[in-house]
């Protein structure tokens, strides 16, 4: 990670050196291969070594593909992942007189050409390290798009093999952050919100615990989150032990725990997608923890059986933690609230959209409608959130999403059986405002503290309750 932030860093400083304006791309097919890259048409083989030849693949579907991949200065790519590749050498204790950026003109090929001689020129000198070298260089340059839904997936190391379906694995909390996904918008303090078992529930960590220190670092200085707090989020088959701080503000108590990384079993409930229940006798509440296939029908079957033999004050559609999923399913939910809408739009980078609108054949709830946001709601879900607010459906109660919605992202199989995945378009709201690195704000802010985790307090459902109640 902190190659590649490195990297992103000096960019805008390199680039100005290169004088030359670009030239749109002549060709999108590598000199390497004919068609630069497909979709995967079934589960990719066993992966190979990442060489040149991938990365030069790489680059061109890139540009031939990504959403602003036509008009972009393909040398941001090129010098991204230059400096991830010399600051890999550093890192190995090595280093190479040819280690030089090759000059580049604006060229697409031209620049790749070079690009490419300089490399290998570097990896004879240190044969041992291309590999190293071209993950390097790989995982900067998609990296250096800063799009929250570009990725590269390789060395996937899978499950734990002693993991069973719904198992879980890390320390066994979940605390008032999202993964380390948008940790420039936490907020202190740092604490637990659920204890889902493992290490946190054997060291008897519970709801509401302040996280003071994580090994030994500050989860935030002057109200700003430090790398340290990715520390709680360990995935297979990391298992280094994690030193945290505790205060306990209910009885003031403070102690050191170290929580070692591992399997657990997780509560059942928590593994299902859609959950509802009736509240209050005359409350509809629908949980949709994502947009997986079929999720939409499942929360309409629940509400509309809530609906039977009874008038319903409402709906609560709780959303937070929504990680997203499937657009055709969040776009189908909120069928049911509205006909006749466009819900969110899908446009190239010269502004050529595709509106995508309300499936008309869903019946209508025709029932006042709150739903539960936080920075946990992303992508697909921040689709239906604009949604809602911008078509005047229902209203937000929580706090803001996460920001997270450049476009859907389409996969591509790389030469090696990895996948490299990136937007070819990019996502607008209802009323074509951008929403990627804002998310969407709730109509009313209810965000949760950790004298209310500690209670088991839930102010965003109560809330929405009593709005519904006027």
């Amino acid at each position: 990670m902190t190659v590649i932030r490195t990297a992103t860093a000096g960019l805008a400083l390199l680039l100005a050196a290169a004088c030359t304006a670009p030239t749109p791309p002549r060709s999108q097919a590598s000199t390497a291969g004919g068609t630069v890259c497909a979709a995967p048409q079934s589960a990719p083989g066993v992966e190979k070594p990442t060489t040149i030849d991938v990365v030069e693949q790489a680059y061109f579907c890139i540009l031939g593909n990504y959403y602003s991949g036509a008009t972009m200065d393909a040398r941001s790519l090129l010098i991204a992942g230059f400096i991830a590749l010399t600051q890999e050498l550093n890192r190995n204790g090595r280093d190479a007189p040819e280690a030089t950026m090759p000059a580049l003109k604006g060229d697409r090929k031209a620049d790749w050409t070079a690009f490419e001689a300089t490399f290998r020129k570097i990896t004879d000198q240190v044969p041992d390290l291309h590999v190293k070298l071209a993950v390097a260089t790989l995982e900067a340059m998609v990296a250096s798009l800063d799009d929250n839904h570009a990725s590269w997936a390789h060395d996937v190391k899978g499950r734990h093999p002693e993991s069973y379906e719904g198992d879980g694995y890390g320390l066994g909390l979940q605390a008032n952050v999202d993964g380390d996904r948008n940790l420039g918008v936490a907020l202190p303090p740092l604490f637990v919100t659920t204890v889902q078992g493992g290490a946190a529930q054997k060291a008897g960590l519970r709801p509401g615990d302040i996280i003071e220190s994580i090994n030994g670092s500050a989860p935030f200085i002057d109200g700003k989150a430090t790398p340290a707090i990715a520390a709680l989020f360990p995935r297979y088959p990391q298992e280094r032990p994690v030193r945290l701080g505790i205060l306990r503000e209910s009885t003031g108590r403070r102690w050191s725990v170290s929580l070692k990384p591992g399997l657990y079993q997780r509560d059942l409930a928590t593994l299902q997608v859609v959950q509802s229940k009736l509240l209050d006798d005359d409350v509809a509440y629908v949980r949709v923890r994502g947009f997986a296939p079929d999720s939409a029908d499942r929360a309409l079957k629940a509400l509309f059986r809530l609906r039977t033999d009874r008038t319903l004050a409402g709906i609560v559609l709780d959303l937070r933690g929504n990680g997203g999923g499937r657009i055709t399913e969040s776009t189908r939910l909120l069928s049911a609230f509205v006909h006749g809408k466009t819900t969110h739009y899908l446009c190239t980078v010269d502004d050529k959209c595709e509106s995508l609108r309300t499936d008309d054949t869903v019946e209508l709830l025709n029932l006042p409608l709150i739903v539960l946001t936080d920075r946990g709601c992303a992508s697909a879900c921040e689709h239906v959130s604009s949604a809602v607010k911008d078509l005047r459906i229902g209203k937000l109660v929580g706090t803001r999403t996460a920001g997270l919605m450049s476009g859907p992202a389409q996969p591509y199989l790389l030469s090696n059986n990895t996948i490299l995945a990136f937007p070819s378009r990019h996502g607008l709201g209802a009323d074509r405002e951008e929403i990627n690195r804002i998310g969407v704000a709730p109509d009313h802010h209810v965000p949760l503290t950790p004298q209310d985790a500690a209670a088991g307090r839930d102010p965003a459902l109560a809330k929405a309750l009593t709005l519904l109640r006027k």
